[in-house]
């Protein structure tokens, strides 16, 4: 357990924010209103010390989801002062992965948040065991939810890699309309706010057209978003123009070279891939100006942040050391992907002198009859055939070959032509077996896309 007398270092920093920043604005609204300055983030941090989370035991479990809701500063705060441990919870999870998670991570506590008003629920007189500060969900590569469980130290040095690398400052306003409760949207606008008195919008309406009037209403300079916002911005007509918006951001999914040349295109915008993972915060950054955009670039390495290849040759696994990384997983440790300062991400590298390229995942290669096949080369050749807007490749079971690779395709576009198409450019054993044609590729409320989710629809669909 943290040390009773060892400052949480988010609240530590926060006296230097609230010291400095005081009166001015901390959250906005799209349209520009002030929601709350510093010292209104400071007397409802005080309140909520004092009123609701007093119910709760120290060293607790507190779940929030509150959605991206004003409210989200304080709560951490007074959550850290009452020596909770918060647990973020997306605000449009189902309710079976909700209680899944509350018991998985031995929830004493919910607070939600219906019409701005926040409302405590108790779960069970328990205190928790977790030696932590903080949780944050994830699925891993299984189904089942799991947490990672961080120190105070360690989310707050991802706040300073991210905001130095990108050149965050002060005076900067952050567009938060990617979830507060997810680690992007996390360390990218809340902990900005409490440790740098970087000022956020706080947004939760996603259309398209609405973001990009918030953007100017409320005169953001900074926008962290995810490639599905890009695309949709690229495809829109009678847009309006953005003079106070200097930096945007793409994390969450691969960005693609045609959606990232059609947004700059259109707004004389560089989009800046962001590469990170939950457990230890940003990894890569392309902090270059240059338009010069790449399927798959992942960009440099961050600012305190040392990336080191696990094997040999062109393609490889990757080992992240930084003061961010996470203390464990949780319920179920594994010491030999995360802990002591260092990570290994599924995700398969590929370094060059301009960056690194993520190739891959090598928990995503299909076994096709003993020959392992990564969709992400599929996909790459696929994407070339024209009509193609986005195309994933996932494998399904086979009785015969292990595993089968499917395409699933959303573009105007025939399964045929396209099985012909690949029968053209791959090797017959990487062709798919099957095209699945969509209206539109279904992404989580991160802009993510799931192979596995994709297989299981597929099977469902085809009863197979």
């Amino acid at each position: 357990m943290p040390s009773a007398n060892k400052k949480n270092a988010i609240l530590q920093r926060w006296e230097e924010t609230f010291a400095e920043r005081g009166d001015a604005p901390a959250v906005f609204a799209p349209d520009g209103r002030v929601l709350r300055t510093f010292a209104d983030v400071e007397n409802e941090a005080r309140s909520l010390t004092a009123n609701e989370l007093k119910m709760v035991a120290p060293r607790s479990v507190l779940a929030i989801q509150v959605g991206n809701c004003a409210s989200w500063p304080a709560l951490l705060l007074a959550a850290f002062r009452c020596e909770l441990i918060p647990l973020p919870l997306g605000r449009h999870i189902e309710k079976a992965e909700r209680d899944n998670a509350l018991q998985t991570c031995d929830a004493a506590a919910l607070i939600e948040s219906e019409h701005d008003e926040l409302k405590l629920s108790t779960i069970g007189e328990r205190q928790s065991a977790i030696d932590a500060d903080f949780l944050k969900l994830t699925s891993g590569t299984t189904a089942a939810p799991r947490a990672i469980r961080f120190r105070a130290e360690q989310l707050v040095a991802d706040c300073d890699n991210i905001c130095e690398s990108m050149g965050i400052r002060s005076d900067d306003v952050n567009f938060g309309v990617i979830p507060f409760s997810h680690s992007y949207g996390f360390s990218n606008l809340l902990t900005p706010l409490l440790c740098r008195g970087v000022a956020l919008v706080a947004s939760e309406d996603r259309m398209p057209r609405a973001i990009l009037d918030g953007l100017v209403r409320s005169g953001a300079t900074v926008f962290p978003g995810m490639p599905v916002f890009f695309e949709k911005f690229g495809g829109m007509e009678n847009v309006l123009a953005l003079p106070q918006l200097r930096l945007c951001i793409s994390a969450g999914a691969p960005l693609t070279k045609r959606v990232a040349e059609r947004f700059s295109e259109k707004f004389a915008l560089k989009i800046h891939t962001f590469y990170g993972s939950s457990e230890c915060g940003g990894i890569g950054y392309d902090a270059g100006v240059e338009f010069d955009y790449e399927d798959g670039f992942a960009g440099q390495p961050m600012n305190n942040v040392h990336i080191a290849p696990l094997e040999s040759g062109d393609v490889s696994r990757i080992e992240i050391c930084s003061d961010a990384v996470g203390e464990g997983y949780l319920p179920t440790s594994e010491p030999d992907v995360l802990g002591g300062g260092r990570f290994i991400p599924g995700d398969l590298i590929r370094f060059t002198k301009k960056g690194m390229f993520i190739t891959g995942r090598a928990s995503d290669v299909i076994n096709v009859a003993g020959r392992k096949l990564n969709p992400a080369e599929v996909e790459a050749q696929l994407s070339h055939f024209s009509g193609v807007k986005h195309v994933v490749v996932f494998g399904i079971p086979s009785a015969l070959r292990n595993e089968e690779a499917i395409a699933c395709v959303a573009g105007e576009v025939t399964a045929n032509d396209v099985l012909h198409f690949a029968r053209t450019v791959l090797s017959g054993w990487q062709v798919p077996k099957d095209v699945w044609i969509v209206d539109e590729i279904p992404v989580s409320e991160r802009g993510k896309i799931s192979r596995r989710e994709l297989a299981r629809r597929y099977l469902e669909k085809h009863d197979c």
